[in-house]
């Protein structure tokens, strides 16, 4: 495909206003400038100075910045052709924005930015994956009813996996098995015994024995590694959140509730996320799941990379490309395609050019809630206490998740993890069990509570509206 031709502008500039300037968005930010057919003038995040500081730290002169408190000064630096940096994006909405870039990462305010930018016709590309984790279809419903568009955007795995799934689809290939990697590999050194990821290192002992999946059943491998690994986490719940997102834009289901996630050398990961008949540790076809990229120090990455996994139907076609080094599976019945990356917003604005020139998402036109990520509680939880989304992937400290059936807000029924996110507990769950709606102080004030609640009343059982 050719880009140039593909994006043809005809002149046009497609404005954008970023909220939410940590990793993405300034990633975003910084290519923003380089990009001919768009401008990222306009950013928001929790206070306007905030804003200005990830515009200057991008390289944009002081002088060239507006901080704006409200829409006349926002107005006026707009006309000046400045850089508008706002604490609320209230204060820009009124300006010529053909999309609102969604990256803060944080469930309540992500949707009530989603739907502010809604209701004032503007494109949303939605980077939150909390937030399209619990009411994506539903925004994405809002949206058609507001002639504008909710898109997810390349860079991130949820969109650059439907990219994916559905070339594969359009060449007609059979999936068995669809995913990406967890975002960091287990690097393990044979010259210490030790086991890193994510910057935690620990000693494994006899794991050099496991490097080779060889002629080995795939199930007691997968279970020997994650033995042997044990002292290492691996379930995280943003790999959960983004194929969550992904199966309600493809019809792709959880082969178990929280995922395989099992170990893997790159070169063995069409002979795993194969079906149990073809010497894998699948169920059954059409399965989506992650897995952790085994390698020792200086091999590639997988780089946090997608994949699907399909049946090889021509065998003298699928020979000829092992032997180019395409990766087959052991008995050479499925074969593994992938893209080894994923730019953050790096690479968006392939996204954000679709969704203005072009009138499409990047993912499914009318995305169905296949899936809910819920909340399973770790460890005892008692009565007040505050389950508060921390960190650089917003997790809750001793909750879980696992991926369930979608199904409508209910207060014996497992809720939604970013539903929960931050509120506190009226009463405790016991280790093991699912956080429900009734287990939680709830407001009704809620933003993400009432999209949810939007989303629940346009759709009936099964997903189908």
């Amino acid at each position: 495909m050719n880009h140039h031709s593909y994006f043809r502008a005809d002149g046009r500039i497609v404005e954008t206003c970023v909220v939410g300037t940590g990793g993405f968005g300034r990633s975003f930010i910084a290519q923003g400038l380089h990009v001919p057919l768009m401008n990222v003038r306009v950013a928001v995040d929790v206070t306007a100075a905030a804003a200005a500081a990830a515009l200057r730290a991008v390289g944009i002169a002081h002088t060239s910045i507006a901080e704006c408190g409200d829409a006349a000064a926002a107005t006026a630096a707009w006309d000046a052709g400045h850089f508008i940096a706002a604490g609320d994006l209230s204060v820009v909405l009124h300006l010529p924005i053909d999309v609102v870039v969604e990256a803060t990462g944080h469930p309540e305010a992500g949707a009530r930015h989603a739907r502010l930018a809604i209701e004032a016709k503007r494109h949303v590309a939605l980077v939150s994956k909390e937030v399209d984790s619990v009411v994506g279809p539903g925004l994405a419903r809002l949206a058609a009813a507001n002639g504008v568009i909710v898109t997810p955007v390349d860079g991130d795995q949820p969109s650059l996996l439907i990219g994916l799934v559905t070339w594969a689809e359009v060449l007609g290939f059979d999936i068995v098995a669809a995913g990406k990697s967890s975002e960091y590999d287990f690097s393990y050194d044979p010259a210490t015994g030790k086991l890193s990821s994510n910057g935690t290192t620990v000693d494994a002992p006899g794991f050099g024995d496991l490097l080779d999946l060889g002629d080995h059943p795939a199930g007691a491998m997968v279970a020997a590694r994650a033995k042997a690994a044990a002292a290492l986490p691996q379930r995280a719940v943003p790999d959960l959140c983004e194929l969550g997102v992904a199966a309600n834009a493809v019809d792709l289901i959880p082969d178990v509730p929280a995922l395989h996630c099992p170990i893997l050398r790159t070169g063995e990961v069409a002979s795993v996320f194969s079906t149990v008949e073809d010497g894998g540790i699948l169920s059954g076809e059409r399965r989506i799941d992650v897995f952790h990229c085994l390698r020792l120090p200086g091999e590639i990455s997988f780089a946090g990379g997608v994949f699907v996994v399909v049946r090889c139907r021509d065998g003298a076609s699928w020979e000829m490309l092992r032997e180019k080094g395409h990766i087959l599976s052991r008995n050479g019945r499925t074969a593994m395609l992938y893209i080894p990356r994923h730019l953050l917003g790096l690479e968006a604005a392939t996204s954000i050019l679709e969704v203005a020139l072009r009138g499409t998402s990047s993912g499914a036109e009318r995305p169905l809630p296949r899936l809910d990520l819920v909340a399973i509680a770790e460890a005892d939880l008692a009565a007040g206490t505050l389950l508060s989304a921390v960190g650089h992937h917003h997790t809750i400290e001793g909750v879980g998740a696992a991926l369930h059936p979608a199904g409508p807000l209910a207060a014996d029924r497992a809720a939604p993890y970013y539903l929960v996110a931050d509120r506190r507990l009226v009463r405790p769950v016991a280790a093991g069990q699912p956080i429900g709606l009734g287990d939680i102080d709830m407001a009704e004030t809620s933003a993400l509570l009432a999209l949810r609640r939007y989303q629940d009343g346009i759709f009936s059982v099964g997903g189908k509206a």
